[in-house]
């Protein structure tokens, strides 16, 4: 809940606060029989890099294609690998065998920012972030229940509840445009 909340505060004040990129460029080459491999037209234009491809990149560059969907050109195949907090790509030329690669990272608050919205975190956490919804939602609906128990010993609940779904709906209408 906590991080939730701040995470909140940082994404409302991004503009604010100060980012430090951090990028990390690697080349490497992929050694001549591999290549061959790639001169062949994939089976489709967002195939992914042959196994033994990728595991070549991932020891060169320390980036792992493996599985994930390449962009298939004349020239080159590029993988698009985001991450919570930073981006990641790898390419490999599909003529010289030079391989590239370049990752960025914006920082801690980019990353709690991007694990706050579920972006590009995999499958895993957004189940994780989906339970912890679940469970304010359980949170917030079994504190409704001991308000209305408790609501005959104070006359101040119920106004006070109105006020806390009215506030937020007046402030929408007025100031969201």
């Amino acid at each position: 809940m906590l991080m939730f909340a701040i995470t909140g505060l940082t994404l409302n004040h991004a503009a604010s606060i100060p980012a430090t990129t951090k990028v990390v460029d690697r080349t490497g080459t992929l050694a001549p029989s591999l290549l061959r491999t790639l001169k062949a037209p994939p089976a489709s234009n967002d195939a992914p890099m042959p196994a033994a491809v990728a595991q070549a990149v991932a020891s060169a560059v320390g980036l792992d294609p493996t599985g994930k969907p390449g962009e298939w050109s004349d020239d080159d195949v590029y993988v698009a690998m985001p991450r919570p907090g930073g981006d990641a790509w790898v390419s490999v030329d599909r003529a010289s065998g030079t391989i590239k690669s370049e990752v960025t990272s914006q920082g801690l608050i980019s990353l709690l920012n991007d694990l706050h919205k579920g972006r590009n975190t995999g499958l895993a956490w957004r189940l994780f972030i989906d339970a912890f919804a679940v469970a304010a939602i359980l949170f917030t609906g079994t504190g409704l229940v001991m308000l209305h128990l408790h609501s005959r010993h104070r006359r101040s609940n119920w106004p006070l509840v109105g006020l806390g779904l009215a506030i937020p709906v007046i402030v929408a209408l007025l100031f969201i445009h």
